[in-house]
């Protein structure tokens, strides 16, 4: 029930009585209270929005109390049953939406995500919660709309070393190498504190991340199955339409792209005089995605290869300016 004006004023005024350790603790209550109620409204706001019944979509509906976690619950008209923003999205079974909230903010929002381990500590929760729920955020986002591209496209790729973080393979093999395979390759410690001889060059150890961008600021990233130029030609053949300008290195899968579609094609080197043709033509917007990326991924020392399209949309949610609302509302 809410404060009367009256009492509400009677609480006011008796803050100044506060010594500096109960203003502290009163600050840490309302941050909480807003906190809970911020991640209120973006659950509301996508109930407002969608306004059918998520059981039979039926759009006749009626207020029918609140949840334990204080959203609003209605009645269908139709089917009679209650539901509310949460129902059927991705969060309808989290408990805490409100530190749901601060981790999408955290993942989406501010110069560098905090790592599992210290944001859990931040929010008092085990990290393992905050990880499923990075998960469930990965499982929201991965649906994504390909961009159009268009006038000057720059494209290149990038690489990402395999990872099998997680993985047991190493240890059941050590334990019982008779009756379990060994892994494919030696664990990346090994080539170090065993003195084994580093892969060179780009082994298929070396993941390929196909990056794209033109000059109206459309951009995608996209994890490559392989090295071989097909798979290129698979990638890029949807992206660059006829009238445009492709911009790249010398790599063959581009030629072959240009010439079958009859594309303007600007083979650019890495050398210095060779970077940018006719004083427009160059590949230095995705060389700063590049860049950008591994500032990106680098403090996940390695996120494990069958998350990482989870990691690469994440990053293009940051770079566009995604929103937690943005989140929630697609889920």
């Amino acid at each position: 029930m809410p404060l009367r004006h009256q009492d509400f004023r009677h609480f006011l005024d008796a803050l100044n009585e506060l010594n500096p350790a109960q203003i502290e603790d009163a600050q840490t209550r309302i941050r909480d209270l807003r906190r809970k109620t911020e991640a209120i409204s973006e659950i509301e706001a996508r109930t407002s929005r969608e306004a059918k019944c998520p059981f039979c979509g039926e759009e006749r509906r009626q207020k029918w109390g609140r949840t334990r976690t204080k959203i609003q619950r209605y009645r269908c008209g139709g089917c009679q049953k209650t539901y509310s923003g949460r129902t059927g999205s991705a969060v309808g079974h989290i408990h805490r939406p409100d530190l749901f909230m601060v981790v999408l903010r955290d993942m989406l929002i501010g110069s560098t995500p905090l790592s599992v381990r210290k944001l859990a500590k931040k929010l008092g929760l085990n990290k393992y919660t905050v990880w499923r729920w990075r998960m469930l955020v990965f499982s929201i986002i991965e649906n994504r709309v390909t961009p159009a591209f268009s006038g000057i496209i720059e494209a290149d790729e990038t690489y990402q070393r395999e990872s099998r973080k997680g993985s047991r393979e190493w240890v059941r093999h050590a334990a019982d190498p008779l009756n379990v395979p060994a892994p494919p390759r030696p664990r990346w410690e090994d080539f170090t504190s065993q003195g084994l001889k580093m892969m060179r060059g780009l082994s298929r150890w070396q993941l390929p991340i196909l990056t794209v961008a033109d000059r109206g600021g459309a951009k995608l990233f996209q994890r490559l199955a392989n090295h071989a130029g097909a798979t290129l030609q698979d990638a890029m053949t949807p992206l660059v339409p006829r009238d445009a300008v492709l911009c790249s290195d010398g790599a063959a899968g581009y030629s072959k792209i240009a010439s079958a579609g009859g594309i303007e094609h600007v083979v650019l080197g890495s050398k210095p005089g060779t970077r940018v043709a006719a004083g427009c033509y160059h590949i230095q917007n995705v060389n700063s995605l590049h860049a950008r990326y591994k500032k990106f991924i680098k403090p996940f020392c390695g996120p494990a290869s069958k998350n990482l399209n989870g990691y690469i949309r994440w990053l293009e949610l940051r770079l566009a300016g995604a929103r937690p609302a943005d989140v929630i509302r697609g889920s």
